[in-house]
């Protein structure tokens, strides 16, 4: 469900906001157009607004400068003390993508930003099954993450990060549950979605899903 990862990001916490901004060569590229990635997440959101993996707030930042409301969902306690010391008055609560708090509101997009991932593709399935219970029609899902076009995919980006010699980035590609747009296209049509996918950089492509 993603908990198991929490350690790594209460750890991350204090240094998160420098990964993300290209110092760490290593990820690099993952974080690529990095601003641009939570620009285009905040541009496609409307409404009342529910945040998955708000982490030290950063997308959190770009909905609220739109006028949206956001309530926000982390389940490391460090990434919610970055959080709440920017925004102390955010709706924020410990919880994951698939057990959180009720959410006294009508919700009109779901959001998430490198965090899906952190979910089996099995635990996915379930996420967007809950999601499609929580959205109305035209409701929308809109994530951005490391995704691969196929199995095929998967195997070139390993080799190509083993020959780079960026082996910390090869473990966690091989560690977390990185999967295919194969695969998300047809949970998503599953669970009565519309999705369509736009690559942003050579790891994260956007997802967003419309509730027919």
């Amino acid at each position: 469900m993603g908990r198991e990862f929490i350690d790594l990001f209460d750890e991350w916490a204090s240094s998160y906001d420098d990964t993300v901004s290209g110092h760490d060569v290593e990820y690099k590229e993952v974080f690529d157009q990095y601003e641009v990635i939570l620009d285009t997440v905040a541009l496609k959101s409307a409404g009342n607004v529910l945040e998955f993996g708000v982490g030290t707030g950063n997308l959190t930042e770009k909905l609220r400068s739109k006028g949206l409301s956001v309530f926000g969902i982390e389940p490391s306690t460090e990434m919610r003390k970055k959080t709440e010391s920017r925004f102390p008055d955010l709706s924020l609560f410990d919880g994951d993508f698939l057990s959180f708090p009720k959410i006294d509101a009508e919700i009109n997009t779901i959001v998430s930003t490198y965090a899906f991932h952190h979910l089996t593709d099995e635990e996915k399935d379930k996420a967007i099954e809950l999601y499609s219970h929580l959205l109305g029609q035209n409701g929308k899902i809109v994530f951005a993450d490391t995704a691969y076009l196929h199995d095929e995919d998967r195997q070139a980006r390993h080799a190509k990060v083993k020959e780079q010699g960026f082996l910390n980035l090869l473990k966690d590609l091989q560690t977390e549950y990185y999967t295919t747009l194969e695969v998300l296209e047809s949970l998503f049509a599953k669970h009565g979605f519309s999705v369509s996918f736009t690559k942003m950089n050579e790891y994260v492509w956007l997802m967003e899903a419309v509730k027919k």
